[in-house]
């Protein structure tokens, strides 16, 4: 009889914390956790959530009955490192101290990995990430901005991304590496990525370009933007929260749930059902820039993420992009899996952890 290897998953997102507990493939308990819009809002960084989002684990694990040292592994959803190639990381010291002194970006995804850290430091288990937000397979051309003393940055929904075409693959008997997809995360950000042969060769950064999501910015007028910010109305803080938090639907509608979206448009809200649009449009312009990274060679476009249940917003971005490739929709989001089965290919030596330098 197989060893069982049971897994504790943390994943925290924009306005929630998932949470799971696997036993070898096999997922026996499933929480996300949502938290007020206005909870988080007073934390200047997401990073300064720690112990607020530290709390909601331990307390859960209370409530359903398990102790930290029930867990052949911890595994927490990847913050924003240095640059690194796909796979499962081990935690260490320093990888810690980059996620919360040096970040790439402020992201919730950091939260997942210092608590796994510090769990896993305090009662002896090992503690991984998989996938982070910052794998980095840029080719040196996508790396050019504009001015000189800039770069295009690898930062994006990588986890859900590589699980969901991965998916799509085995669905027809292939493995990724043998696809050209263009793929699409839909969630509190958006990021649409070009994958050449299982390779992520481009992606817009979802806290600086590409669609407006619900609640960033995404590419905005340049112009404009510079002149906000010297208007002397705003603080470089209360900037950057336009940017990635207090941006996009939220701004213009006052909600990040794209349901509330939705219900507006059945009450014959005309805003929303343009700012609805308008995110759809967006979307698919991206998709076609990244068929152009591909050279017209795509052979799926996959839509994934929690938007993609939406099937109008779906609809919506479909009609714009249907002549460029079929279009396979994974809705929801892989993450956890993707998380669980990185941790437990290294509890069954079937891979080696990779060490964060």
């Amino acid at each position: 009889m197989s060893e069982i290897f049971r897994i504790l998953v943390i994943n925290p997102g924009a306005t929630s914390t998932k949470i799971a507990i696997f036993e070898n493939e096999e997922c026996v308990l499933r929480e996300s956790l949502d938290h007020p819009a206005e909870d988080l809002l007073e934390f200047p960084r997401a990073v300064d959530q720690y112990d607020y989002r530290m709390k909601v684990v331990t307390d859960f694990l209370a409530e359903k009955g398990y102790e930290v040292t029930d867990f052949s592994a911890l595994v927490g959803r990847g913050g924003p490192t240095k640059p690194v190639p796909g796979g499962t990381f081990r935690i260490n010291q320093q990888l810690a101290d980059d996620v919360l002194y040096r970040p790439r970006s402020d992201h919730p995804s950091s939260v997942g990995s210092l608590i796994a850290f510090n769990l896993g430091k305090e009662h002896g288990i090992p503690a991984f990430i998989v996938d982070p937000v910052s794998v980095d397979e840029f080719e040196p051309v996508a790396r050019v901005a504009a001015l000189p003393n800039m770069e295009r940055l690898s930062l994006w929904h990588a986890l859900n991304s590589r699980a969901a075409a991965h998916k799509v693959a085995r669905k027809y008997g292939k493995r990724n590496t043998d696809f050209n997809f263009v793929v699409v995360h839909l969630g509190s950000g958006i990021s649409v990525s070009a994958h050449r042969k299982g390779s992520a060769i481009d992606v817009n950064m979802p806290n600086e370009e590409g669609p407006f999501s619900p609640e960033r910015c995404g590419t905005l007028p340049s112009n404009q933007l510079i002149k906000m910010c010297f208007s002397g109305e705003y603080t470089e803080r209360e900037m950057l929260d336009l940017a990635y938090r207090r941006g996009g639907v939220f701004a213009h509608l006052g909600t990040k749930d794209m349901r509330d979206v939705e219900r507006m448009i059945e009450e014959g809200n005309e805003k929303a059902k343009l700012v609805f649009e308008a995110m759809a449009y967006n979307v698919a312009k991206e998709i076609g820039a990244m068929a152009t990274v591909l050279k017209g060679k795509v052979d799926k476009i996959i839509i994934t993420g929690g938007i993609a249940y939406s099937q109008r917003f779906v609809d919506l971005i479909v009609e714009r992009v249907a002549f460029i490739a079929p279009v396979e929709v994974v809705p929801g989001e892989e993450e956890m899996e993707a998380l669980a089965f990185g941790g437990l290919r290294v509890l069954r030596g079937e891979e080696e952890a990779l060490e964060y330098e």
